[in-house]
């Protein structure tokens, strides 16, 4: 346990010192009006306690994958620690904040917006056909599981459908309400119930810490076909939620428009991306001490879904209330992600086609196709919804990280912190793309016969790296010797 409490040191530590630097960098101002004063309408733009705002992000972003992500990922060894750990500090938690703070500087815009206003106005296009159909995917795939583990909590009439069609109505009414009315009621509960299982995992850690190895013992990736499943960039695909995902920055600006002042952005966005971070290294490491290692943990998931292992874990470490609670936890993360996603499709979708969304009936006018498309996807077999979702999510972080780079180089700040990540998940997920077995290298071989190697797959990636970063120094230039000649 020596190794997962230094773990836990570092991801505090680096809220408070790097997120400090961070937002220094930045340059936030606790002087500056937020939307939420000027822009106020009592749906989405309602100023709401620092504290709700924080538990509201929290639950936005720990959807299934800080613990199912974790879970499954941790099969790639010790190396999963170290992603979870520095990927939150450097990666995750600088994309989370910028893109909050980036919002808050331009009226609360989502997402694609922000991005087209610094990567042109094509790159918007793309960005709202791509965030859009992102957001209906999360509100797809984060029904199913939810609804799995509430059907083992209850009598069998309540069954998987039953509680498919309560949470696709909670999220239909999550969508259209004001943000106050049921989600900023609803989610102190559930924020409630996730802590819980967070600190009651944690504390049980300890308590079975001689069934935990530490990260520098079997140093090696332990998934059954390593040949299939590389680390790189397998694992920083699949561990997206408790590193670095895309789908936070859509998030960001819902509560962007709900936020007071500046200085608070730091505990908010930074802070419960740090959080987030604590609870994948907390699934991770339970589910190896739970499960008496690599080699039972592979045996375990093969025998049914992490879903049964998060329950079996919880009842066994917890006793039956205890238990409960924490699956509570678990149900609500999923929940409370899927519910904000279609609510961020709602907003991007009023954002670029002007929609006022005052009025209910203009919020029915928006939604409605959102919620018909969410229930076609949600025919399609989950298995391939969950990887075409997880590959798309680290797309749109790199989207989001080159976005924020550009502003910061525009605005003369030290656009490292951001172009360094962009440049590494570039890297993965074209990689990914290329290697994976939904991606592009498949498709060649079945239609062209011909197969990419592993070696071959990274180079692409990491030549479209370069060539980006390229693009961006030309650009830098230009933009230097522009502003010298107008000296």
């Amino acid at each position: 346990m020596i190794s997962f409490t230094l773990a836990l040191i570092l991801l505090i530590a680096g809220y408070f010192i790097y997120g400090k630097f961070v937002s220094r960098v930045f340059g936030e101002d606790s002087t500056r009006q937020t939307p939420v004063h000027s822009m106020a309408d009592g749906v989405d733009f309602v100023r709401l306690p620092n504290w709700k705002i924080f538990l509201i992000q929290f639950l936005n972003i720990a959807g299934l994958g800080p613990i199912f992500g974790a879970i499954m990922g941790v099969m790639y060894g010790p190396s999963a620690f170290l992603w979870i750990v520095f990927g939150t500090i450097f990666g995750g938690a600088v994309h989370d904040y910028c893109s909050g703070m980036l919002s808050l500087r331009n009226n609360g815009a989502s997402l694609p917006e922000l991005v087209g206003q610094q990567l042109g106005g094509k790159i918007k296009t793309t960005m709202r056909v791509f965030a859009l159909l992102l957001m209906i995917l999360v509100g797809a795939v984060f029904v199913y599981n939810p609804a799995d583990l509430l059907a083992m909590q209850t009598p069998h009439y309540l069954d998987r459908t039953f509680w498919i069609v309560t949470i696709f109505i909670y999220y239909m009414l999550a969508t259209l309400l004001p943000v106050d009315k049921l989600i900023g009621r609803l989610y102190p509960l559930f924020g409630i119930a996730l802590l819980f299982m967070a600190v009651g995992i944690l504390v049980m850690l300890y308590f079975h810490s001689s069934s935990m190895p530490e990260i520098w013992d079997e140093f090696y990736n332990h998934k059954s076909n390593p040949e299939a499943n590389p680390i790189f960039p397998m694992m920083f695909v699949s561990i997206a939620c408790g590193a670095i995902s895309g789908f936070h920055a859509t998030q960001s600006p819902m509560m962007a428009r709900c936020l007071a002042n500046e200085k608070h952005a730091r505990p908010i966005f930074y802070g419960a991306m740090v959080t987030e971070g604590i609870v994948a290294l907390i699934w991770a490491a339970a589910a190896i001490t739970f499960t008496g290692g690599y080699d039972n943990l592979q045996t375990y998931l093969g025998n049914g879904s992490p879903a049964l292992l998060v329950d079996d874990l919880s009842r066994s470490w917890l006793g039956t209330v205890g238990g409960v609670l924490a699956v509570l936890g678990v149900i609500a993360a999923p929940i409370t992600s899927g519910d904000t996603a279609l609510r961020s499709a709602r907003l991007i979708a009023a954002d670029f086609s002007g929609i006022n969304q005052k009025s209910i009936i203009k919020r029915l006018a928006v939604s409605l196709p959102i919620f018909a498309l969410c229930f076609v996807i949600m025919l399609l077999p989950y298995d391939a919804l969950w990887r075409y979702f997880a590959w798309c999510n680290q797309v749109l972080s790199v989207f989001t990280l080159w976005a924020i780079t550009v502003y910061l180089a525009r605005n003369s700040r030290l656009y490292l912190i951001t172009l360094l990540p962009a440049l590494f998940m570039t890297v993965v997920t074209v990689s990914y793309i290329f290697f994976a077995p939904e991606g592009f290298g498949v498709l060649l071989q079945k239609c062209l016969s011909v197969e990419i190697a592993y070696y071959i797959s990274v180079g692409i990636g990491i030549l479209t790296a370069i060539s980006f970063y390229l693009i961006f120094f030309n650009w830098l230039n230009l933009r230097k010797n522009n502003l010298s000649v107008s000296k």
